[in-house]
């Protein structure tokens, strides 16, 4: 397994995040419900905002207890394994709420 840089994967955490927010933009609740196309973008930038994650090094994570790693990595894992049963509100709850504060955490990170 290669190594990799914590930069590159934090920078990659926000640009995936980022994406979430814009693909869904101003979609209601209901018409994602109906979109599988959104359901299933969604779905995968959430997943790889979690694999990206995963491979921030632990040394990082403890100098940014501010992100909620495990949540995170915990939510990829949901969505890959449970890919049969995903949870369509738990999917928006996460691009809609968790979201826009992790996006804020990350942009103050990685600005540096």
């Amino acid at each position: 397994m290669s190594k990799h840089d914590d930069g590159s994967s934090l920078r990659d955490m926000l640009n995936y995040a980022k994406e979430a927010i814009e693909l869904l933009g101003d979609t209601s609740r209901e018409d994602f419900g109906r979109n599988r196309m959104m359901q299933l973008a969604l779905t995968r930038l959430v997943e790889v905002l979690g694999e990206s994650t995963n491979r921030v090094s632990y040394e990082t994570q403890q100098k940014t207890p501010e992100i909620p790693w495990l949540q995170i990595v915990g939510m990829r894992n949901r969505l890959i394994h449970g890919y049969d049963v995903i949870d369509y509100d738990l999917l928006w709850d996460t691009v809609t709420i968790d979201l826009p504060p992790l996006i804020k955490t990350l942009e103050n990170i990685t600005k540096d």
